[in-house]
């Protein structure tokens, strides 16, 4: 790492949940100058293999590069920008109805973003619109999952279940009932807390219950079956709106296009894989009943985003999605998962790891440790880029991008199983 970067990062860019401190002692973080297949490179040189999807992000990798720059071209010297502000343009309408296509029946209507944090939020505000517009305003409440994770913006944080990252920002924007998360029970246990919870909040006020098909903080938390009929027949009993958060497990991460099992959401929130992060864009999935209100004479859909819908942004999620159906991606990763799924048990025989979770390319292994420092570093000198997180229980945690093969996988468990291995031996 040159001088040069390391004196700009540390002088000028702050680094989103940094400490930078850590900057001025000479400690710092990885730097990626380039990137291709499923790798990516620092500006040292160092070659990593993305067992994350940059945050989830990556779904096809990064050689599509130039199908992309294609796409971009294309619409950049066609029409560079055009809001959705009471106006459209021809990528959203297109885009739109290729969502239509894809989603669960009954789910005909986008609402465009620029990510997730802003596809929670505005998934929240239609939500109340909705109820206010069917008279009954007094729905000013929200149930959402312990630990869960639904975003960094006032509303998404107030949603989110993670007590020390709202305390600093004072009162919740929104009014939030937290319930267990899947990894805390059986199946009657979690409906019968849900359903405690909304009885308590008083339920003619509760206008949105959220949550994650697999849950992504804590650490990869898979529903039990008859989880998500579950919720849907409670809060079709007590008139609230449910939202499938897909902003993860949306587009290929656990094997379909949605991964929100057995029911049909109200609303489905979607970011990362809709572009696969060659540029930015989220969405609120609307279901024909929460859009019906906003349809009737005089009712206005009173929420916008300068570039929700970015024509680019469009663009690049349509080529996304014709390169989804045109290499299978799907399929690939519906032929590999059970593989996955079984290398990645092999991580439990190792004394450090108490529980192994997950589904699709989207994998937990929960560790035994109090202290994931060593074992981060251990990953990135192994050359692997890996979540160690410690938001509920430690964990390490893999979403590789959909792009790879089996030899990948094998590369990036045991990879795992050799950094846990040598921090046994030290211990």
């Amino acid at each position: 790492m040159s001088d040069r970067v390391k004196t700009g990062m540390r002088d000028h860019l702050m680094l989103h949940f940094a400490q930078h401190a850590k900057l001025r002692e000479g400690e710092y973080p990885l730097v990626i100058e380039r990137a291709e297949g499923v790798h990516v490179i620092d500006t040292d040189g160092n070659r990593y293999l993305d067992a994350l999807s940059c945050l989830f992000c990556a779904q096809l990798g990064y050689s599509y590069g130039a199908e992309f720059a294609e796409a971009a071209t294309a619409q950049l010297t066609r029409l560079p920008f055009n809001t959705n502000w009471n106006t459209a343009h021809p990528p959203a309408i297109e885009l739109a109805e290729r969502l239509a296509e894809l989603a669960p029946a009954g789910i005909n209507r986008a609402f465009f973003t620029s990510g997730g944090s802003e596809s929670v939020e505005s998934a929240w505000k239609i939500a109340r619109q909705y109820h206010v517009a069917n008279g009954q305003p007094q729905r000013v409440k929200a149930v959402a999952r312990r630990t869960a994770y639904h975003g960094q913006t006032l509303g998404a944080l107030a949603l989110t279940g993670i007590p020390a990252l709202k305390e600093p920002f004072g009162r919740p924007a929104i009014d939030v009932v937290h319930v267990p998360n899947t990894g805390e029970g059986d199946l009657a246990f979690l409906l019968k807390e849900t359903e405690a919870a909304i009885v308590d909040a008083d339920p003619g006020t509760v206008g949105m219950l959220i949550a994650e098909p697999v849950q992504n903080a804590g650490g990869c938390f898979t529903p039990p079956a008859g989880y998500w009929a579950g919720l849907r027949e409670l809060t079709d009993r007590y008139g609230i709106l449910l939202v499938a958060d897909e902003v993860i497990t949306g587009f290929g991460r656990i094997g379909e296009y949605f991964a929100v099992p057995e029911i049909v959401p109200d609303m489905i929130t979607i970011a990362k894989g809709l572009t696969s992060a060659y540029a930015p864009m989220g969405a609120v999935l609307l279901s024909d009943r929460v859009a019906e209100p906003f349809y009737r004479p005089g009712q206005a859909l009173s929420h916008g985003l300068t570039f929700g819908g970015h024509p680019l942004s469009a663009a690049i999620a349509l080529r996304n999605l014709e390169i989804f159906e045109r290499d299978k991606i799907l399929d690939g990763v519906r032929e590999l998962t059970p593989h996955l799924g079984a290398r990645m048990r092999e991580l439990a025989e190792l004394d450090i790891v108490k529980e192994v979770r997950g589904d699709g390319f989207f994998y937990a292994a929960e560790l035994d440790v109090e202290d994931l420092a060593p074992i981060a570093a251990g990953l990135r000198n192994a050359g692997l880029i890996a979540r160690t997180d410690s938001r509920g229980k430690p964990v390490v945690q893999i979403a590789p991008p959909l792009v790879c093969e089996r030899q990948h996988l094998d590369e990036i468990v045991d990879k795992i199983g050799g950094v846990l291995s040598e921090y046994l031996q030290k211990d």
